[in-house]
């Protein structure tokens, strides 16, 4: 099957060179002319575990080309696979204007029939106006049939997900388009939903923001454990094997970051809102993770305020919203990071995608210094952050930190260390929802 895959992200990038690892035949495709010549020579334009060798693999094989001629990609393309990113607004709405260019592009380019996949997360009622936008352009809906075809990939781990789908959500009203792309899907043994549009929109939002929202509601469970003395990770525990309610995602931490949670979260928000409901939930969950990183910036505050003179100087271990990816958007570091920036000296940033001081949020801000090392990072430091669960952190010998930190406080912000060790190490230990 000839298939042209639109946008390089982490979506896009992953589909086609699993599909083209499945024989396929595939373009991916791509405005970003930069990002389209890094993917030439083998260079991914992200990090994700396991998929820069598999992209070596298709390099030389025939099956994978790389272009940002986006009309002859689309002629070319039997099935059109849409996976450009749909950010927030200031509103909360999603912003669908790549949407509409590609459409535009599709109807001044289609030569023959095709099947129109959209992965991109859009807010429900959208695939309907995509179907009815290019009948509309093109002057025939004979040409193309539209599938809402939602993707469910975790950041670090989406060749996993891409090649072991828990389900395969394909929405739309023609059983011909849904054939052809149950076709291409079926060697991933995955089961399929087949249902309309609104409904297969619906899921992948709802699945996002159901998500969000048990770690919101851990997070507000771990102040709850705060202030009684209870163990959150052992209530998380208790909670966890309870079949109906599962383990995953009841982990206390400083909140969830990323492109989807919070992205997807407030597009519900704005679409319950524009019919007339009032999402009570969903305005707890995003309210409570924007919150979080305060609560506890706070704890570790008034700690500082006892044992340093301002301003200090704080280590920040990890940016991005959650290790093996170098994605730092929504992440809770930066919120740390902003709130920290006009009562320190210096804020010293140690993770293992960012080598300079361009790659953050701040790049001529002269309060932050990005290190290479733990020693660097900590050396007269008044406190440190665990922003991000990396590996490397876990190997970090505390004990050994103590004589060069200038105070030995630690705020540990994912509970990645256990508070009897670091009390043992001599670190004055603050964790999320435990003893400490």
């Amino acid at each position: 099957m000839k298939i042209t895959v639109i946008g390089s992200g982490y979506v896009g990038t992953t589909t086609a060179i699993v599909l083209a690892s499945m024989h396929h035949q595939v373009i991916s495709a791509d405005v970003d002319r930069g990002k389209v010549e890094k993917l030439r020579r083998g260079v991914l334009p992200f990090v994700e575990s396991g998929l820069d060798k598999l992209l070596c693999e298709m390099h030389g094989s025939g099956q994978l080309e790389f272009t940002s001629n986006i009309e002859a990609a689309i002629r070319d393309g039997q099935v059109i696979i849409i996976t450009v990113g749909t950010p927030s607004l200031p509103d909360g709405r999603a912003d669908l204007r790549y949407l509409q260019t590609v459409a535009d592009t599709i109807a001044g380019s289609i030569n023959e029939y095709k099947v129109i996949a959209v992965k991109s997360t859009v807010p429900v009622g959208t695939n309907r106006w995509l179907s009815e936008y290019l009948a509309e352009k093109i002057g025939t809906a004979e040409l193309f049939d539209v599938v809402s075809n939602p993707e469910f990939l975790r950041e670090g781990s989406a060749l996993y997900d891409t090649l072991h789908p828990e389900r395969t959500v394909l929405g739309g009203n023609s059983s011909r388009a849904m054939a052809i792309l149950q076709e291409i899907y079926k060697p991933l043994d995955s089961g399929f939903i087949l249902t309309d549009w609104e409904t297969a929109e619906l899921i992948k939002y709802a699945s996002n923001a159901f998500l969000a929202t048990k770690i919101s509601f851990i997070n507000e469970v771990a102040r709850t454990a705060d202030q009684v003395g209870a163990d959150v990770t052992t209530v998380a525990r208790g909670m966890g094997m309870d079949t109906r309610i599962g383990s995953q995602f009841l982990k206390a931490g400083i909140g969830y970051g990323g492109s989807c949670f919070p992205k997807d979260v407030k597009a519900l928000i704005h679409t319950a809102k524009e019919l007339g409901i009032d999402p009570k939930i969903l305005e707890a969950v995003e309210a409570v993770n924007r919150t979080q990183t305060e609560y506890y910036l706070n704890k570790l505050t008034d700690v500082l305020l006892a044992n340093a003179k301002k301003p200090w100087t704080i280590a920040v271990l990890g940016l991005t919203f959650k290790p093996d990816t170098d994605d730092q958007r929504e992440s809770p570091a930066i919120r740390m990071v902003e709130q920290l920036l006009e009562h320190c000296i210096e804020i010293r940033i140690l993770d293992p995608t960012i080598q300079m001081p361009t790659q953050t949020p701040w790049p001529d801000e002269p309060k932050i210094a990005v290190c290479s090392t733990i020693e660097e990072t900590l050396s007269a430091a008044d406190a440190a952050i665990l922003c991000t669960e990396w590996e490397q952190f876990g190997k970090i010998n505390w004990k050994e930190t103590v004589p060069i930190m200038r105070h030995p406080i630690l705020l540990d912000g994912r509970n990645y260390y256990e508070p009897e060790h670091m009390k043992a190490a001599g670190i004055h230990y603050i964790a999320v929802g435990r003893r400490s």
